[in-house]
């Protein structure tokens, strides 16, 4: 058998002997288990053993499950735990023959029990990957499953406690206790990474206890927990996190690491203490998920130039503004990730590290062992970077250490808090930089916003009236009479009339004339209608060109670019 699959390997892939013995030695240690102990040597992709294996084997390989249509109504015969094991899936569509999912065809085990407890007269196998299988298991049973409400209904004056501890790395979902509080706590997690949340919010109050979900940058009540699991719900959430379960008068950080299916989820833990209990805060950062690219970010064709050639300037300072929220490390590690290349040495300083990025150096701000912005800095300029990101310019020293390494020689990137490009400038001032080290050394300010984009699903269409711009300040008197959308809600929305987010910008490019200005004042008023008079686009005209488009609606752009 396995002679037969390196063979068939070796035709598309030329095979050295001393790769076939030890391939051969790993499969003779378990020949119960051909996927595993091939996939184990790490010579291989999953998909290429896969696709050997189909031929052997004289089953289809589908490197991709389809969801569509596959019914659930079987999920409360056959437990979830059961299919996790043999990593098998049963995807029976109504007036279709089943097929079973499987990932090793020469573990057929659990086939028959599957098919005894589905009453299947016939089906057919097929091949898939196993990170496939284990996504399409928990899409179907949560699918099917209790929902968070009923989950809440149940826990009506029971009585509460908390289990071992939690496994960092387990898959999240293959959690069966009975309790309800850990059930809650998983389907609450499980259901904020489906529904694409940012944050999961737990507030107590007097007598009522809120949890909320952040999504698309709006926070959303979802349901509310009985007032009396709320200590078991915050203690369940801490054992998660490692934090001291028995100390609720001071406020608590911590982290936890689980998965759900194929995606890796980092949590960031928050505690702190409130007259009705401990106030707690998720943030849900997904590992998983692949790094967006500038083309993704439905950037306009003029300032996606800009930005093309203000990230490929060999020095100098770039800086991103804009609230906490609004994607400006996102962009950042679009930047880093578009320009990275193995002749350059990118070097970055956070707090946090949200995302790793292969090949570029991450370091960890840490306060307790006096890592911070200005020393960590310093220990970069050292290490010959040519590139160089800093999470946040928060005080002189920092921004110090930021100019003098632009005027070396080297391309940084930053960001800072401020409503828009020219106001950057003034925070610099604020800080106690001197004019002609700005006016030297910053290359383009960079502001950002995010927009809900409308559901395409129940948008509405109207023409544009001279009452619905009245509040942009003059901008859109020309697209009067134009047509436009407006939010309506569906149930795929969330009844909010809107799904997903786009970025808008403003790029204020330092030219010689805003060089000589800055030099002149610091007044942000001056120093944007200069860059107006030089052609720069606002945010709230970026903003109104995806109302035309039928992306965004005027009242989405009037709340993020509130002047």
């Amino acid at each position: 058998m396995i002679d037969d699959l390196l063979d068939i390997i070796h035709e598309k892939t030329p095979l050295s002997k001393e790769v076939r013995e030890k391939v051969r030695a790993a499969y003779e240690r378990d020949p119960s288990n051909l996927m595993e102990s091939v996939i184990e040597t790490k010579l291989f992709l999953e998909n290429e053993v896969l696709e050997a294996v189909a031929q052997v084997y004289s089953i289809e390989f589908i490197p991709v499950l389809s969801m569509d249509h596959v019914r659930d109504d079987w999920t409360g015969d056959i437990p979830r735990s059961f299919l996790k094991k043999y990593c098998m899936a049963p995807l029976a569509k109504d007036g279709e023959e089943p097929l079973i999912a499987v990932n090793d065809p020469s573990d057929l085990s659990g086939v028959d029990d599957i098919a005894a407890l589905l009453n299947l007269s016939g089906y057919s196998l097929v091949l898939a990957p196993r990170n496939q299988i284990l996504t399409a298991i928990n899409a179907l049973y949560d699918r099917s499953g209790e929902s968070a409400q009923q989950l809440v209904e149940d826990m009506e004056g029971g009585g509460f406690t908390i289990i071992d501890d939690f496994e960092e790395t387990a898959d999240l979902l293959d959690d069966t206790s009975d309790a309800p509080v850990i059930r809650l706590v998983n389907h609450m997690i499980s259901q904020g990474v489906k529904a694409g949340a940012s944050d999961i919010h737990i507030e107590p109050f007097q007598d009522v206890l809120k949890v909320r979900y952040r999504i698309d940058g709006i926070l959303y009540e979802m349901l509310t927990p009985p007032k009396g699991v709320q200590a078991s719900l915050i203690s369940r959430i801490k054992v998660m996190a490692k934090m001291n379960i028995a100390e609720k008068r001071v406020p608590q950080d911590g982290r936890a690491q689980v998965r759900i299916g194929d995606q890796e989820i980092d949590i960031r833990i928050s505690t702190v203490p409130t007259a009705y209990g401990e106030r707690l805060v998720m943030r849900l950062l997904n590992k998983s998920g692949y790094f967006l690219e500038f083309s993704e970010f439905g950037i306009s064709d003029k300032n996606y130039q800009l930005i093309h050639k203000i990230i490929r300037q060999h020095n100098g300072i770039v800086l991103v503004t804009g609230p906490t929220g609004s994607g400006k490390t996102t962009s950042l590690y679009a930047a880093l990730t578009e320009i990275n290349s193995p002749d350059k040495n990118i070097i970055t300083i956070e707090d946090p590290v949200e995302y790793n990025l292969k090949g570029i150096g991450q370091i960890q701000v840490n306060a307790k062992t006096g890592v911070t912005f200005a020393k960590g800095l310093r220990s970069i300029v050292r290490q010959d970077p040519d590139i160089i990101l800093i999470g946040e310019i928060r005080d002189l020293e920092t921004a110090e250490i930021a100019i003098q390494s632009a005027l070396t020689g080297h391309l940084v990137f930053s960001t800072l808090h401020t409503n828009d490009s020219a106001g950057a400038v003034t925070r610099l001032v604020d800080l106690g930089v001197e004019p002609y080290l700005i006016s030297s050394s910053v290359n383009a300010v960079i502001a950002q916003r995010l927009v809900r984009l409308l559901c395409k699903e129940c948008r509405e269409e109207y023409e544009i009236e001279p009452s619905h711009i009245q509040t942009l300040n003059g901008v859109g008197q020309e697209y009067i009479g134009r047509r436009a959308f407006k939010p309506r809600g569906c149930s795929k929305c969330f009844n909010t009339g809107y799904s997903g987010r786009e970025a808008i910008f403003e790029i204020m490019v330092m030219d010689d004339n805003l060089k000589s200005l800055v030099l002149q004042t610091s007044d942000s008023n001056q120093i944007k209608h200069a860059a107006l008079k030089a052609g720069m686009v606002t945010l709230r005209q970026d903003g109104m060109s995806k109302v035309l488009k039928g992306l965004t609606s005027i009242g989405e752009v009037l709340r993020v670019t509130q002047e």
